[in-house]
């Protein structure tokens, strides 16, 4: 839904039972992000630096990320 540099931003379709969140992926590594406070839910290979830029880049596209999630999840 959303590529920033080499990051990519989706979610599953599936996944409406949970919280809203996004999930970050660049290359073998994975990282899913709370948006309602955005907090770390999960992280697989990103190093501490990078889970801090992954963190400023969904605080700056949270509005991007929240209305894509509801659109998505209203059909």
């Amino acid at each position: 839904m959303l590529r920033i540099g080499p990051y990519r931003f989706f979610f599953y379709s599936n996944e409406n039972g949970e919280p809203v969140h996004i999930h970050i992926q660049c290359d073998r590594k994975l990282a899913k992000f709370w948006l309602q406070p955005i907090t770390l839910a999960s992280s697989t290979r990103f190093s501490a630096k990078e889970l801090r830029k992954l963190e400023k880049l969904v605080n700056q596209n949270k509005e991007i990320l929240l209305e894509a999630w509801n659109d998505h999840f209203s059909r």
